[in-house]
């Protein structure tokens, strides 16, 4: 099979069911490729590793951008605490320094603060967004093997062999 996106091979299949030709005196039943929905149905389960592999890397990134952020944020603590360093000389500087580097400071932790929200909120969104793609693509799988499970029923119900004996 060509490279399709789960959703993709999921409306395939739904279409296939769909479109299939309608077993006589059974409207609810239908005719599908056997081999032609299996591998579909294993396409599907190849693909999902992928899908769990990209929620991973969004964990990845957002971590990253969480020690950026950190990273970023003891630079300006530390160039902070250098510029107040400085500025000591002078009792007056001295408290300016000391006020500034106070606001630096709070600066940063609210900056960290935001930046962990955001990523934070990022990857919350995503891992939704991925949960809802994979239990909608799990519901369809399912929802789709019932029917085919159905349907051989019937078939091994229609064909049975110990029947046409009697």
């Amino acid at each position: 099979m060509n490279e399709q996106n789960i959703e993709d091979i999921i409306s395939a299949l739904y279409d296939m069911v769909q479109d299939a030709r309608a077993l006589p005196l059974g409207a609810d039943k239908c005719i599908l490729e056997r081999d032609k929905v299996l591998d579909m149905l294993d396409e599907i389960i190849a693909q999902l590793p992928v899908e769990l592999k990209q929620a991973r890397t969004i964990v990845e990134s957002r971590n990253e951008l969480i020690g950026q952020a950190r990273r970023e944020a003891e630079n300006m603590i530390r160039q902070a605490q250098e510029q107040v360093t400085r500025m000591v000389s002078e009792e007056a500087i001295y408290q300016e320094a000391k006020r500034q580097c106070q606001e630096m400071v709070l600066q940063t932790k609210t900056r960290m603060a935001d930046l962990r929200k955001a990523s934070n909120d990022y990857m919350d969104d995503a891992l939704r967004r991925t949960e809802e793609a994979v239990a909608l693509s799990l519901d369809d799988v399912r929802d789709t093997r019932a029917k085919f499970k159905a349907l051989i029923d019937a078939q091994e119900k229609r064909f049975d062999p110990a029947e046409d004996e009697v």
